[in-house]
């Protein structure tokens, strides 16, 4: 079958982890939770990452537990300066040269999204913006996201390669078939492929294409 997507999250995987973004949006869910249900802070971290472990993301926790208003949160979530991600000129050539359609899917809103690849100089290259509000509010690594993320796009999973920075997101991809790229992760978590950061995938992709065309005529 061939490729058809190339599938990117977003945060840490388009850009370095020490830029400093989910660090802040950590921080931010925090505030939010102290804000809006009265906890310390130690309590409101204790339950973010409680949630992050059991449910992928901490919003999908307080949607299921504590009666959250979505849009309200990832509102506030995302309100913070960006101005650390530059326009990334290499990234644009390297996106420039790739084939296939390539698709944002990422556990973040399409607003901030937006934002990201605006301020990185690479918007252009993206036909569609799959978020979180797209596949129901089911955030990675739930196996739901994935298959609403194909449903979406009309797509099988051995016609999407994912490219992603965190191994427990790649591994329902993986299950379901598609070709996964872990971007600058754990060495330990299994991935077809493992590049230190997202400027090393264009000799992936050709590799990928190459394994394909050999299966398709061998």
């Amino acid at each position: 079958m061939t490729i058809r997507f190339l599938l990117f999250d977003l945060d840490e995987t388009l850009y370095p982890r020490d830029a400093g973004v989910m660090q802040e949006i950590g921080q931010q869910i925090r505030r939010y939770i102290v804000r809006e249900y009265g906890t310390t802070w130690e309590e409101a971290d204790s339950l973010a990452r409680r949630y992050h472990r059991e449910y992928g993301t901490s919003m999908r926790g307080l949607l299921l537990n504590n009666d959250l208003d979505v849009e309200r949160y990832l509102a506030f979530v995302h309100d913070l300066p960006l101005g650390l991600l530059q326009p990334n000129h290499a990234l644009d050539a390297l996106l420039a040269e790739l084939p296939d359609e390539k698709v944002i899917f990422t556990n973040a809103d399409r607003p901030h999204a937006e934002r990201v690849l605006g301020q990185l100089g690479i918007r252009r290259h993206f036909d569609r913006i799959i978020d979180v509000v797209a596949v129901g509010y089911i955030p990675k690594p739930n196996l739901a996201a994935y298959t609403a993320c194909l449903h979406l796009l009309g797509a099988q999973p051995a016609e999407c390669v994912l490219i992603e920075d965190t191994g427990r997101n790649l591994a329902p991809a993986k299950q379901l078939g598609m070709t996964t790229v872990l971007v600058d992760g754990d060495p330990a978590d299994p991935a077809d492929y493992k590049i230190p950061t997202i400027l090393e995938l264009g000799p992936v992709v050709e590799r990928i294409f190459r394994r394909q065309g050999d299966r398709v005529t061998g």
